[in-house]
């Protein structure tokens, strides 16, 4: 899989526009990015975005914006504001992307926290959003938009299409011809390059900064590991502010030179994605998740005789991936896996858009070993990253002839790794935040003085020196009474044993300081509604199929196999749950259940919905409850519904082969 790279990732260049002039002066006319517009990729040079780059830098200088000034960016992935972002950086200035589907209320903490005063975003939603909270953030005086619909008859003062400020840029480039240069001559590799605010699970967001050494380093770093150049394709579909979306496509764009494709919207990727295939690709466990849901219930609805061949050779494969590391197929299995190359994995691998994929990612959550087993099956080169934002994403990483699912890979190149002596994973390297934002004391909490970054994860390395993540480290506790009494719980390993069945969602687990575990369950409402029609059962939306037995029968049984699986592990045992019920609503964002990055708030799930914790401590069969809701809108609504609770069977820890 590896290749000897033609070009490979650029030397020197102190700052991402450093980088940028050293691509467009190497290769002017390659296309740097794509962008599909009304059904048409419309493509963009290297010398066309240096151009776009320093147009919107001289625009920026003229409205005012100086070095160190922060500068707030919303929106989906499109050329221009990737431009912006370097247009910023190219002033000495920092970017500070926030999310796109954030509700306008969120924006507020960091950009009074940022100070900032100026904003580029995409479209008239973000527009609404910045000026329904301009009372509560008086600083903020210029924001430019990209998409000038439904913005006609807009008049607030300091609003202003991003064209216009391309335009000023122009003049002010033909009055003074040298000024972007010098000013990208300016940047230095300690400067600061952007900042990151967290998703903000337990706490206020922090906004996480990083110099433009940090991220670079650990760019490179990753592009030597998988021999990255730039004839790699990537498809950029995640929320720019998540520093994963930045490492991919752009840092790493920026080090590789290769081609970066923005999908036309969220609702076009899975059709962008065939029509692209990438070859470098990223994307979330609960992406993968829903691709193979989707293609689970693809083959539900097959004829017969497709169903037989698919089920026949898939476990052929999946034969293929367990024995990788013990033998070499004979002959025959060799035959059938080239058969099965041309009437399954290979229709399958493009009916998912990934047929050119060389080198596929997976981070931010456990990734279920069917999943991963299944992806790998098919011919497709997943594996699992593990990093933060906080350290640049880039800290372990899976070597392709070592994949396992089970853990997420060796240290890389740069980083050193420990684990202290209550099972916290410690971390040093060129890529760790400089610090939190205007908060030192959080600063002081995770960087110790002689340098290492405290992670807050707990794991072990294994024999083989691979990382194993178990779960947050102040997550991880014990349960108190009860049979189980001093056991250790482990939530979030928990939660992602439950997650790995493609009908549930999303899982909240609790249990710390009591005498049992008990669940909440999300069933996907896309899987589970399709089970139920084949079922001939009717249902009128979310909350009436999660109510129907049949459908809490079924969640039963899969909270009974990750009870029997939890036995085998004696540490864990105890983690088993007892109780369950499933949720009458789905996890949302929007009601601050679920972080941007879709991580679960357990603190707030708990404290919201803690009329339902009790019950089912409480040893309740039923519990009525009402819950408010927020649409997409805006508006709010209230759902209510008798939940039942239901009692899991657990098992006895099974003793270690002496």
């Amino acid at each position: 899989m590896k290749r000897n790279p033609k070009g490979g990732p650029v030397p020197g260049g102190d700052s991402f526009p450093a980088l940028l002039l050293a691509q467009a002066e190497r290769r002017p006319q390659a296309p740097a990015m794509r962008e599909k517009r009304y059904g048409i990729w419309q493509t963009l040079s290297w010398r066309e975005m240096s151009e776009l780059v320093r147009d919107l830098a001289c625009g920026l200088a003229e409205a005012g914006l100086a070095r160190g000034e922060h500068v707030v960016l919303v929106g989906e992935n499109r050329p221009r504001l990737y431009a912006a972002m370097l247009a910023v950086q190219s002033l000495g200035a920092v970017p500070v992307p926030l999310y796109q589907d954030a509700v306008a209320a969120e924006f507020v903490f960091p950009i009074e926290n940022a100070e900032v005063a100026f904003a580029v975003v995409e479209d008239q939603e973000q527009v609404d959003k910045l000026l329904e909270i301009r009372a509560r953030t008086p600083r903020l005086a210029r924001i430019w938009y990209d998409e000038p619909r439904g913005l006609r008859n807009y008049a607030e003062p300091g609003l202003e299409s991003l064209q216009a400020l391309i335009d000023a840029g122009r003049s002010r480039h033909a009055r003074d011809p040298g000024f972007f240069l010098e000013q990208v001559g300016r940047i230095r590799s300690d400067d600061v390059a952007a900042i990151f605010f967290t998703s903000g699970t337990t706490a206020e967001p922090k906004g996480v900064v990083h110099t433009h050494a940090s991220l670079i380093d650990r760019a490179r770093a990753g592009a030597r590991f998988d021999s990255l150049d730039e004839r790699e394709e990537v498809l950029a579909y995640l929320p720019p502010a998540w520093i994963g979306q930045n490492c991919f496509s752009y840092a790493q764009w920026l080090v590789c030179g290769y081609v970066v494709n923005c999908p036309e919207s969220a609702s076009t990727v899975t059709i962008d994605l065939k029509e692209v295939g990438p070859t470098y690709y990223f994307a979330p466990p609960r992406v993968f998740e829903a691709l193979l849901t989707d293609v689970t219930i693809r083959m539900e609805d097959a004829s017969l005789p497709k169903r037989w061949m698919f089920e026949r050779f898939m476990r052929i494969a999946r034969r293929r991936v367990d024995a990788t590391a013990l033998a070499r197929p004979s002959l025959l299995e060799r035959l059938l896996l080239a058969i099965g190359d041309v009437l399954v994995y290979g229709p399958l691998r493009n009916a998912l858009g990934m047929s050119r994929i060389r080198v596929a990612y997976t981070a931010g959550e456990a990734i279920g070993p069917d999943l991963f087993a299944f992806y790998r099956s098919i011919g497709i080169n997943l594996k699992q990253l593990y990093g933060s934002t906080e350290t640049a994403v880039f800290v372990c990483v899976q070597p392709d002839h070592d994949v396992r699912p089970e853990t997420v890979g060796v240290a890389l190149e740069g980083v050193q790794l420990r684990i202290d002596d209550r099972g916290e994973i410690l971390i040093k390297s060129a890529g760790l935040l400089k610090e939190y934002y205007k908060n030192p004391q959080a600063s002081a909490e995770v960087l110790t003085p002689d340098g290492w970054y405290r992670s807050g994860d707990a794991g072990f390395l294994d024999a083989s020196g691979q990382l194993r993540v178990i779960d947050r480290a102040k997550d991880v506790g014990r349960l108190r009474g009860g049979p189980w009494d001093g056991a250790m719980f482990a939530p979030k390993y928990v939660e992602n044993k439950l997650k790995f069945f493609p009908h549930i969602k999303e899982a909240v687990a609790f249990g710390d300081g009591r005498d049992k575990v008990c669940a909440f369950v999300n069933i996907d409402f896309e899987a589970m509604g399709n089970w139920a029609e084949k079922r001939n059962l009717s249902y009128t939306g979310y909350t009436d199929l999660a109510g129907k037995p049949e459908v809490q029968a079924f969640v039963l049984q899969c909270v009974e196999k990750v009870n029997a699986d939890l036995a085998a592990d004696p540490q864990l045992a105890g983690s088993q749950i007892s109780r369950f019920l499933v949720l009458h609503k789905e996890l949302d964002a929007d009601d601050g259940e679920l972080t941007r990055t879709r991580k679960v708030r357990r603190g707030f799930i708990a404290q919201k919905y803690a009329l339902l914790v009790e019950a089912m401590y409480e040893g309740r069969d039923a519990q009525y409850v009402e819950t408010q809701v927020r649409f997409e809108d805006g508006r709010t609504g209230t759902t209510a519904a008798n939940v039942r609770i239901l009692d899991a069977r657990t098992f006895p820890a099974l003793r270690k082969a002496a």
